[in-house]
């Protein structure tokens, strides 16, 4: 089925020629949480055990590491001045941009199929896996979509930003999505009583919970409902 939602046509769109200091600082903490969620274990040990030393060491590193970055302009909305100008413009994707897309959709992918995965196993089994899934599942899928990042295989990392103002939909829609549901996991994990939370029945109620938000997230992003999830079209002027 083709796409029946709303768009946006580029020519319609006001063009930024600059970013504020405000709206660069504002996406300084987005690329800090997308690397410091990169060593997967250790961010899993962080939600079990709480912070230790070598959590703070690794914000420490990834604070100095995207500071210096966002200094020189190497950070998506960090830059002075837009690199996106026409979302259907045919341009260079900068290296900068294809790594920090690829980290982020690791971290928008690599915990929700874990997650996933969790909750389908406790549901069937009774038996939560989550540091060995953790353990030897991260670093494979990391691996993979590493991989893809690199041959330009993923959204918004390609070697042209010819085709940004569809691929952005794509990312936000994930974004959208699996935020949502990661966070109702969280606050259910909290909020249900220990055995509960800890049982099949509560692992199946986390699980329709997940699954309902992705599918209801993913179909609301599919029809541009969502913000930044319209496809942004060149667009034409009709002449008599």
């Amino acid at each position: 089925m083709g796409y029946r939602g709303k768009v946006e046509f580029a020519h319609e769109r006001k063009i930024r020629e600059s970013n504020t200091r405000l709206y660069r600082l504002a996406h300084w903490p987005i690329w800090i949480w997308v690397f410091f969620l990169a060593p997967g274990p250790l961010t899993f040990s962080l939600f079990a055990h709480g912070f230790s030393r070598v959590n703070f060491a690794w914000l420490l590193a990834v604070l100095i590491g995207t500071g210096i970055a966002g200094l020189r302009a190497q950070l998506p909305g960090v830059e002075p001045r837009p690199y996106i100008l026409r979302f259907d413009e045919d341009k260079p994707n900068p290296l900068y941009r294809k790594v920090c897309y690829t980290f982020a959709w690791n971290a928008v992918l690599n915990f929700a199929l874990l997650n996933l995965t969790g909750l389908v196993v406790a549901s069937v089994t009774g038996v939560w896996e989550m540091k060995q899934l953790y353990q030897y599942g991260y670093l494979p899928i990391f691996v993979v979509i590493l991989a893809l990042g690199a041959a330009g295989k993923l959204p918004r990392v390609g070697p042209s930003t010819k085709n940004e103002g569809t691929e952005r939909r794509y990312f936000y829609g994930s974004v959208w999505a699996v935020t949502t549901a990661q966070t109702l996991l969280l606050v259910l994990w909290k909020a249900l009583p220990h055995e509960l939370a800890q049982s099949r029945t509560g692992s199946m109620i986390k699980l329709a919970v997940c699954a309902g938000v992705l599918l209801i997230m993913g179909t609301a992003a599919t029809r541009g409902a969502l913000p930044r999830t319209r496809p942004i079209v060149p667009g034409e002027l009709m002449v008599d």
